[in-house]
């Protein structure tokens, strides 16, 4: 028989009309905050502070205002002040209140319904300032409007009077918006400052001042021209920030542009009308399906660059679209297709050859920005623009512009052009080689042909957490390493002299290099874009070269190979160098469990481990100098290098792509002014005594 379960409310049936609990106002902002601004912590803290500033920022977006100030005060505070219109002090007629009271008081009010005040606004659900005081603990407002300064005050949404300065001075409720006293002539704008409710923010949750200042750079760029002054005087020191940025999205684009660019930032601009359905009020109050006619202007800035990871940033009235839309939708299908149809006539692209969007999009830096009325998101967070219109007419002005560059005749444009081109093909090229590569070169077990290189030496073990791969410097040492490996886990790849610089070379002259095409084939997961690191044939990548200045430049040659191409095996920590050592002391007369042989790694080591053999009484024949690892016999070199129990391995690792990114083009790359500062500059550090001439 089923277990009866028990009622998990109260013990009454009764259920009633006057069980409802209907909140007034802004007390469903109290009771449910989270439903306004997504939690309250940090996050939550930070989507309020977003509110008042998109308010200051729309009117900057309308032509009104040319700076934003917000400052973080030492007393918890925080106040936004701009020089725009102001907010209305008259009287809305339908509610009586002045438009102050309004604001701040009423949610889904506001000017950007269609009422004419903003043609293409951020806040677009009239709830953030209503909210914002809803949750603030104190909320001063003061307008400059009508060569008069207006104030009202208020506690957790409530009306009222202040005596005195911070949220616990003693509040009297009650009282509207007053005239405080004159403002300057021509003076208008608003400042607003409150005070976070700590009944409602979590104890502890802060403004994150790195985001604020992350969204305040994003902002200027969007809005050029605009000065957003961030004051952070928490620790009573103020500390200010100013972001301005006059060249706007072309700027942006080269601000986040993480490569050598092989294009100039290229603006693609355009204005286009559509006609929307959407219901509308008559005078009725009956919804009825009206046809509304849009304006969509379109500004794109793009520029392309030596990497092949592809950046994109989309934007709608400023507002972010982290997950796209129909903008971005637009935007991606009008580049390949252009691009495709001007590759079609040149030679470029060989016979069965096409071109992808992931091909189009390599290396590719873009900001996508639209603005329209009231433009369609799917879902509350705004993450993904839904106006169908908006993707075709993206790609109209997408395809009109780019074309024109593509194709210009302009001497500087032309090579610019032809650079993309020839990179496009390539990234096809070489993604479906990358894939040929996947799947012929899987792991063979006995019963399947192998189409590696005839130099690996493999192993027999086809568990990839256990397997290792020595990329190894010369013959000469391949010859000993393979008499000191263990063949089980451990295969080996000889390579001949020094590869290819991949940092100066295209991904097409990349792959005709024996060398790098054979590391790349034997590693068996493709490269760049196209990379699948759970499709490596070996647990860990081992660098084992020469402990001479060519070994080091060996190891760099690989260093950024694998940085280029292969980076997702350099983020897992799956590639290593390894650490021969340079001496070896041989012991006259050991003691009894005293090793015969003694190795050093440096020659500082080598030093402290003479003196110490000295003092102790030990005779030892003069230490051997390894100039390279041919000159190790195999016990040797299992030993000290290829061991897993005795050996020691440097991980390479990425701590800061940016900065990782910066260090391979300046030692790797074309320019070398910077090459040669940075050799002048190590040169000072060198102590002489250590060089091995």
């Amino acid at each position: 028989m089923p277990e009866r379960r028990e009622p998990l409310t109260t013990d009454t049936r009764d259920y009633e009309a006057r069980h409802l609990l209907v909140l007034e106002g802004l007390e469903a902002v109290r009771k449910r905050p989270a439903m306004y601004i997504g939690s309250t912590d940090t996050r939550g803290l930070m989507h309020c502070l977003w509110e008042v500033i998109d308010n200051a920022v729309d009117e900057a977006l309308g032509g009104f205002g040319e700076q934003i100030d917000v400052t973080l005060g030492p007393d918890g505070s925080i106040e936004v002040v701009d020089r725009a219109r102001g907010i209305p002090v008259d009287r809305e007629p339908r509610t009586g209140l002045s438009g102050v009271e309004v604001v701040f008081t009423k949610l889904h009010a506001g000017g950007k319904f269609g009422g004419g005040s903003y043609n293409a606004a951020g806040g677009l659900h009239g709830v953030g300032a209503s909210v914002v005081n809803a949750l603030s603990a104190r909320l001063d407002v003061e307008v400059d409007r009508a060569s008069a300064t207006w104030g009202m005050s208020f506690r957790r949404g409530v009306p009222g009077t202040f005596a005195g300065d911070g949220p616990d001075a003693p509040f009297t409720p009650g009282g509207s918006l007053e005239k405080l006293r004159r403002a300057k002539k021509g003076a208008s704008g608003t400042r607003v400052r409150y005070w976070p409710d700590r009944q409602i923010f979590h104890p502890g949750s802060e403004l994150d001042l790195e985001q604020l200042t992350s969204r305040a750079r994003q902002t200027s760029f969007l809005v050029p021209g605009l000065a957003l002054v961030i004051t952070d005087a928490r620790s009573g020191e103020p500390v200010t920030e100013v972001h301005r940025h006059d060249g706007g999205i072309a700027e942006f684009c080269e601000f986040l542009a993480p490569d050598r660019a092989i294009t100039d930032t290229v603006r693609l601009q355009g204005r286009d009308t559509f006609t929307e359905t959407v219901p509308m009020l008559d005078d009725s109050g009956a919804l009825n399906p009206t046809d509304v006619e849009r304006t969509l202007d379109v500004d794109v800035a793009l520029r392309w660059g030596t990497g092949y990871d592809s950046l994109t940033r989309s934007f709608v009235n400023i507002i972010a679209t982290p997950k796209g839309g129909t903008h971005v939708t637009g935007f991606e299908r009008a580049l390949t297709r252009t691009v495709s149809k001007v590759l079609e006539g040149t030679r470029l692209l060989k016979s069965g050859e096409e071109v992808t969007k992931e091909d189009a999009l390599e290396g590719l830096t873009s900001v996508v920005t639209v603005r329209l009325d009231e433009p369609q998101f799917e879902g509350q967070t705004k993450e993904v623009l839904g106006t169908p219109a908006v993707s075709r007419l993206v790609a109209k002005v997408v395809e009109s512009e780019l074309r024109e560059f593509l194709t210009s005749s302009k001497r500087e444009e032309k090579a610019q052009a032809r650079a993309v081109l020839e990179k496009v093909v390539n990234a096809s090229r070489a993604r479906v080689q990358a894939r040929a590569s996947r799947e012929a070169q899987r792991r063979k077990n006995a019963l399947e042909s192998s189409s590696l290189p005839p130099k690996l030496a493999d192993c027999r073990s086809t568990d990839t957490e256990r397997s290792e791969l020595f990329i190894v410097e010369g013959d000469s040492a391949m010859g000993t390493a393979k008499l000191a490996r263990s063949s089980e886990f451990q295969a080996l790849l000889p390579i001949r002299g020094k590869i290819l610089n991949v940092q100066r070379a295209s991904v097409g002259d990349m792959l005709k290099n024996a060398e790098c095409a054979n590391i790349i084939q034997v590693v068996g997961a493709g490269t760049g874009r196209s990379f699948d690191l759970d499709a490596a044939r070996y647990g860990k990548i081992i660098f084992m070269a020469d402990a001479d200045s060519d070994g080091a430049h060996i190891r760099c040659l690989l260093a950024t190979l694998f940085f280029r191409y292969l980076r997702p095996l350099v983020q897992a920590g799956r590639v290593y160098t390894a650490v021969p050592p340079l001496h070896r002391f041989e012991l006259s007369n050991p003691r009894k469990g005293q090793e015969k042989y003694v190795y050093t790694y440096s020659d500082a080591e080598y030093q402290r481990k003479a003196a110490e053999l000295t003092k102790k009484g030990l005779r030892f024949s003069e230490p051997q100098r390894y100039k390279g690892l041919g000159e190790m016999d195999a016990d040797q070199l299992a030993e000290t290098t290829m061991d897993p129990r005795r050996r020691a391995l440097r991980r390479i690792t990425i701590d800061d792509a940016a900065a990782a990114e910066r260090t391979f083009e300046i030692l790797m790359g074309d320019e070398v002014a910077p090459r040669k500062e940075f050799i002048v500059d190590g040169a000072y550090a060198l102590d002489a005594e250590r060089i091995d001439a």
